[in-house]
């Protein structure tokens, strides 16, 4: 490309259509204008490629025709013809006007009285009569303050795109060209919904999308957008099964200008390389940046500066706003991005909206919203007048959750039952039973109405349905609702019912002691209708494919020990001490319940005081992720019947099964036992009874030299061994969870509750359960490896120097760091295997599940 000429050089037409890009930019930047001619029958046609500083009206919307440059350069010839004829053209990159063609002749300019120049701003050929402009000895323009202003009012109100958002448009002005603006959000939280809200408002309005998609794959972004645009359950819409209404939305997007890259390569110099190709590019969204390293993901880990410097600087060249998702809120990654501007979403468990704290780099925070979570459908929802209940589909309509309630009828707790069942009676929140559903909804109208005849009636009902031990869904309406119906049994000890009717005498005085026991009859944690496959659609079918992993084996697995058989030979021997979880604290360290309140019901939980030899620091709380199906990947079983194979001299790498053995002596004051709970219940001779996880674990123990004696068989009964039986089954979830982490909502949490079952279902312990399995080895082992695999990881931890202070369960371990900063032998992340770190003070009490 050539040098463009400088203002008042003559180009021809042809050289200009050339160097078009060159002379635009010129124009833009150093305010050159450029005078060019073109032959034509009549003579000579001429025309000024000018800055829009010297023809302010054509920032003006729709005041003459308006170019993207690719379409210009091929149109050139005809364009200087219109230009000349008096038509100003106005030549604009992606939605930005940038430059103009103007007649070289003023008299030849014809202006529209509204689109004129104010007087005294303008001649009548539209060219701004300033004094001379100051220039360095390049060249390079400096505006005076009064073209500025100029600028400004001729371009008058330009607001960003919008996110689609009123309250997140009203706290931000939208997006704006030139910017790169960051969404910061922790997962679950649902910051890709942010930039998949402002693609469909981009989209809706005709303006072409870059999406760039590392971690989500187009198949994710696809079906976000018809959830989220047809209102329909994403969760479902991974099956790829269509409502009406979802065809009608997808025929309507088939030619939406939306371009998808997910890559899995994808660099932020990819991106900047390839947005320049996409003509009119009104948007670029960059889906998303990932804080843990992940060698498979560019945009991750330590090149995220970097990436968010070129993002930036992308934003600027194109003039376009680029909105990019970070999985992360610390505030220490987020302000080393740089952005123009930040907006964090923070969630806080038991509200029912999530606070968007907008903040410019320049002036800190200067705006703070809230919107109403509508995950199951792949979308935020502004919120409503009344912010504390959940927004509705748009099934139900919004008068139903706009609507307060008139308290001159019902008590206290039938309202606040109401209240918390408002996400579930509207519809924005499934996961109740229909006839459950049925009964809050009849209450909720009841007292919408003041309808005391009905709320008489459906006091009995209501409590019957509390006290049976309602199953809730792990959410933060789930665990409101939880907390009302517990109250609902506490007040109706003591209230009588709105009307003159009274409650049942039974059922109210014992309603508050049962409640508490109903969840305690049976030990595996399941109730009738768990054994059964999942429905069509479920996020989740966890049974039906662990069931099929099952019969893929060559093996000819026996998933189910006949009711006759299980009163003999190894099956009264396998207990549910065999999982060899820790509850160990480190004996230096004191451990102290205290009181807490959580869902309005008081707990307790630990406090944990370390010594002063301990040093400054914090407390290091490690939550490994996906502790159970990640041991599915390689848990060593017998898919056959466990024959009696009895005391053996050394154990058989080729065989499972369970073994009794004599507990090994354990010197290390630092580490818990590594048979855990299991070391401290042994039998008159010292034995335990384990499964094959903990022997391997065991025998590598004494080879590495950390037990003095050889592990101890004195009785087994084993089968030969498969690691892979559950292999496909581990990929399946694994598959699954990396795409329902980013939804959250209830289409995580009902893919949790579904996998927890169809391991629980390895072993029922209710005689009538119908369960697909009866293989208590099966799930033991299971449970064993994942307590081996958080066990050993956090020994190798202690080898390496760190202080461990206490470990739980399968999951979860404490350690005294100095700073901020994990221990380096956990990967920090959201993948299986991977762990989530949290710090917290001294003095604090240490939280548990949803504290």
């Amino acid at each position: 490309m050539g040098q463009p000429p400088q203002a008042g050089e003559p180009t021809s037409a042809s050289d200009a259509r050339r160097d078009l890009y060159g002379l635009v930019k010129a124009a833009q930047h150093d305010g050159v204008t450029t005078l060019i001619h073109k032959l034509v029958n009549k003579g000579v046609e001429r025309v000024l490629l000018a800055p829009l500083d010297r023809f302010p009206a054509a920032r003006k919307a729709g005041a003459f025709p308006v170019w993207p440059l690719s379409a210009a350069q091929k149109e050139f010839g005809t364009l200087i013809s219109r230009a000349a004829g008096g038509e100003p053209q106005v030549l604009r990159r992606n939605s930005t006007p940038i430059a103009v063609l103007i007649p070289a002749d003023p008299n030849e300019l014809a202006l529209s009285p509204d689109t004129a120049a104010p007087e005294g701003t303008a001649t009548a050929g539209g060219a701004v009569p300033t004094q001379p402009t100051p220039t360095r000895e390049r060249g390079r323009r400096l505006a005076t303050l009064g073209d500025a202003i100029g600028a400004v009012l001729a371009t008058g109100s330009a607001p960003g795109l919008p996110f689609g958002l009123a309250c997140l448009d009203e706290a931000t002005g939208g997006l704006h060209p030139g910017r790169l603006v960051l969404v910061a959000a922790e997962p679950q939280v649902g910051g890709s919904l942010i930039g998949l809200a402002a693609a469909r408002a981009a989209l809706a309005r005709g303006a072409r999308v870059l999406y760039a998609a590392s971690g989500p794959s187009s198949a994710d972004i696809t079906r976000r957008i018809i959830a989220a645009e047809a209102g329909g359950d994403y969760a479902r819409l991974r099956t790829d099964v269509l409502t009406q209404d979802e065809q009608q939305v997808v025929e309507r997007l088939r030619h939406a200008p939306l371009l998808i890259d997910d890559g899995s390569d994808l660099t932020a110099e990819a991106i900047a390389d390839t947005a320049p190709l996409a003509d009119d590019l009104a948007l670029v969204v960059v889906d998303r940046l990932q804080r843990a390293h992940n060698p498979r993901l560019p945009l991750s880990g330590e090149h995220l500066p970097k990436a968010s410097q070129v993002l930036r600087e992308l934003a600027r060249s194109q003039n376009v706003p680029v909105l990019a998702v970070v999985d992360t809120d610390d505030p220490a990654l987020v302000n080393l991005l740089d952005a123009d501007v930040i907006l964090t979403l923070t969630h806080t468990p038991g509200q029912q909206t999530t606070t968007v704290t907008v903040a410019e780099r320049d002036l800190g925070t200067i705006a703070t919203t809230t919107l109403c979570p509508d995950l199951a459908h792949a979308r935020f929802l502004d919120t409503s007048p009344t912010p504390a209940t959940a927004a509705p589909t748009p099934a139900t309509g919004a008068n139903e959750a706009a609507e307060a309630l008139p308290d001159t009828v019902g008590t206290a707790a039938d309202h606040q039952l109401a209240e918390a069942a408002l996400p579930f009676t509207s519809g924005a929140v499934k996961g109740l039973p229909a006839e459950a559903t049925r009964l809050l909804a009849a209450l909720r109208s009841a007292l919408a109405g003041a309808h005391v005849k009905d709320l008489d009636d459906l006091h009995a009902p209501l409590t019957e349905l509390a006290v049976a031990g309602l199953r809730t869904p792990d959410s933060a309406e789930g665990r409101r609702l939880a907390a009302a119906l517990h109250a609902y049994i506490a007040s109706a000890a003591t209230e009588e019912p709105s009307g003159s009717a009274s409650a049942p005498a039974g059922a109210v005085a014992t309603a508050a002691e049962d409640a508490d026991e109903v969840r305690r009859d049976d030990d595996d944690g399941l109730v009738p209708g768990d054994e059964q496959d999942e429905p069509e659609g479920a996020v989740f079918p966890a049974l039906r494919i662990l069931k099929e992993s099952v019969a893929r084996s060559k093996m000819h697995p026996i998933p189910v020990i006949r009711t006759e058989d299980r009163g003999a030979g190894p099956w009264p021997l396998i207990s549910e001490d065999m999982d060899g979880e820790p509850g160990w604290v480190h004996p230096d360290v004191t451990r102290t319940r205290r009181a807490h309140e959580r869902n309005g019901k008081r707990v307790r939980r630990d406090q944990l005081d370390v010594p002063a030899s301990f040093g400054d620091g914090l407390m290091c709380l490690i939550d490994r992720n996906g502790s159970f199906p990640s041991a599915c990947s390689a848990v060593p079983l017998a898919p056959n019947k466990l024959l009696h194979t009895g005391p053996l001299d050394v154990f058989d790498k080729s065989q499972a099964g369970i073994y009794q053995i004599t507990v090994p002596a354990w010197a290390y004051p630092d580490m818990p036992h590594p048979l855990g709970r299991l070391a401290e219940r042994p039998d008159e001779q010292g034995r335990v009874w384990v499964t094959t996880p903990h022997i391997k674990m065991l025998e590598r123990l004494h080879r590495d030299g950390h037990l003095t004696n050889p592990v101890r068989i004195h009785d087994s009964w084993t089968g030969k061994a498969n690691e892979s039986l559950f292999k496909p089954f581990y990929q399946a979830t694994k598959d699954a969870r990396t795409e329902l982490l980013q939804s959250g909502g209830e289409s995580y949490t009902n893919y949790k509750t579904r996998l927890s079952i169809a391991l629980r279902l390895l072993w029922p312990k209710r005689p009538e359960s119908r369960s697909p399995f009866w293989r208590p080895d099966w799930r033991m082992s299971v449970v064993a490896e994942a307590s081996v695999r958080h066990w050993t990881v956090a020994f190798k931890a202690v080898q390496a120097g760190h202080q461990l202070i206490a470990l739980r369960n399968v999951d979860a371990a404490i350690f005294w760091v100095p700073d901020e900063t994990a221990p380096d032998t956990y990967r920090v992340g959201t993948g299986f295997g991977e762990v989530k770190a949290k710090f917290i003070q001294p003095g604090t009490f240490i939280p548990e599940g949803d504290d």
